[in-house]
């Protein structure tokens, strides 16, 4: 499902509970210098990824300063983040004009909030020119770190160059059906490098079957509640999705590539240390 872009007022974008995707929470907060934000989403685990601009936060007793510190877009600095417990006030005080993604996943257990900088990033990169699908992963949570995260995954995907594929060869992670394919809600909000570029993201519901093409410009958000989701930037523009992943029976992510384009894994620089990445 996708959702073109409109000026939310800092209400989610992908509420709890949402029909399409309901295990994903996703808002975007835009605050001016001195403003404050408390976000609080019962059920659900979160993560605040300051797209743009400085938050000072405080969770209880708990506080992190100058979380984040990139300049007029996502390609101006390195992303940081803070995870907040389930259910927990996250109060933001913007430090300067700001945008802060916050991503969630469904979730009943407590974990202590911890701040990511630029240097716990966990990157990866993947891909050729040769191949049209050269990437950038900056994972967020990741792998990294063990044990402190219950379901949720948050990750900011960037094209190396201008154009290109990206989340392919297609694949789905929409069934439990462990060792093969894991279950996993997934949302993502784009941006475009100029603005005005554009992309299209591709559902096909089922193998064999003609899917479903979405025009993606700045700002756009996608829903993936099932099926194969590969995505393409237009020649001359870059493309960059915040990507929010949240498993319905474990944090791992196991991807079932499909079977007519499976083979193409074997083809792309890289691609199994990506898939592993996402473990």
């Amino acid at each position: 499902m996708h959702k073109a872009p409109y000026d939310n007022q800092n209400r989610a974008i992908v509420d709890r509970a949402d029909p399409v995707t309901p295990l994903v929470y996703f808002n975007i907060v835009k605050l001016s210098a001195g403003e404050r934000f408390v976000s609080t989403v019962e059920g659900y685990e979160t993560c605040l990824v300051p797209a743009t601009g400085t938050i000072d936060v405080q969770i209880g007793d708990w506080s992190a300063d100058g979380v984040g510190g990139r300049g007029e877009d996502v390609w101006d600095g390195e992303p940081n983040a803070v995870y907040v417990p389930v259910g927990a006030a996250a109060e933001m005080t913007a430090v300067s004009d700001c945008e802060v993604f916050i991503a969630g996943a469904a979730f009943a257990e407590f974990y202590a909030p911890f701040v990511v900088r630029a240097g716990d990033i966990d990157p990866v990169q993947y891909g050729s020119d040769d191949t049209k699908t050269h990437r950038k992963i900056k994972h967020l949570l990741g792998q990294n770190p063990p044990g402190k995260v219950g379901r949720l995954l948050v990750s900011e995907l960037y094209t190396v160059g201008a154009g290109g594929w990206s989340g392919f060869p297609p694949h789905k992670h929409d069934t439990d059906r462990l060792p093969d394919e894991s279950h996993h809600d997934e949302v993502y909000n784009f941006r475009f490098r100029p603005g005005h570029g554009f992309g299209m993201q591709l559902l096909q519901r089922e193998d064999g079957e003609v899917g479903e093409a979405y025009h993606i410009v700045d700002g756009s958000t996608l829903q993936i509640d099932k099926g194969y989701h590969p995505c393409v930037a237009a020649p001359g523009y870059e493309m960059y999705y915040f990507t929010i992943l949240a498993g319905a029976s474990q944090r791992s992510l196991v991807q079932f590539f499909q079977p007519t384009h499976a083979y193409q894994v074997e083809t792309i620089p890289g691609i199994k240390d990506m898939i592993a990445k996402f473990k």
